[in-house]
């Protein structure tokens, strides 16, 4: 999350650089990137702003590690849910709820994610890049245990992506009117049988 010589060698300088994370992440979904400043952090973060140097150079910084940070916590919640289930397409709907719950607690994800685009290009990139890519992975483990189609690729990883993210902006981030279980079970279905009549 952040470079190697500003990694927090302490139990407190760990807790303090997640009163940070958890600041900006706060800040920067509130205001965006460009209005929020490296003061309001610290102060949201409760933290003297000195304090904020021994773990960033600058906003610019912070926001790189934020959106690592954030990519960091959707596969550490939601992958865990789908490697458990032995079936991968039940594991896929599982995961897809999860992640909708994820995105309802922190809907500022869409808007750090899509600011990334035009304030850290490669972050931005890194963020779908480094999800498509463990997504892959995880769906040619499926395959060769029997659990999915044997010729799953890059493609199919980028739609099941595609698809979860789009399902996120709509039914966790826009509104909330449909149940979260529902909606990934109706995804879920759309994985195992397609649009077939």
């Amino acid at each position: 999350m952040t470079p190697a010589e500003k990694t927090p060698r302490t139990e407190r300088g760990r807790k303090t650089l997640r009163l940070l994370l958890d600041a900006a992440a706060a800040e920067f979904g509130e205001k965006g990137f460009h209005e929020s400043s490296v003061v309001s952090i610290t102060q949201r973060a409760g933290v003297a702003l000195g304090s904020f140097y021994t773990y960033f150079d600058s906003k610019d910084s912070l926001f790189r590690a934020l959106v690592r940070d954030m990519s960091a916590q959707v596969r550490q919640t939601v992958g865990p849910v789908i490697a458990a289930e032995p079936d991968r397409l039940e594991g896929e709907r599982k995961g897809l709820n999860k992640f909708l719950n994820f995105v309802r607690e922190h809907k500022e994800l869409y808007r750090i994610i899509d600011e990334a685009e035009f304030v850290d290009p490669p972050s931005y990139r890194a963020h779908y890049e480094n999800t498509v890519n463990g997504y892959l992975a995880s769906l040619k483990e499926a395959a060769t245990k029997g659990q999915v189609r044997d010729d799953v690729e890059e493609v199919h990883a980028w739609a099941i992506v595609g698809m979860n993210v789009f399902l996120g902006l709509r039914f966790g981030v826009l509104d909330e009117d449909r149940d979260a279980a529902e909606v990934a079970t109706i995804a879920a279905d759309l994985l195992t049988n397609g649009l077939k009549r």
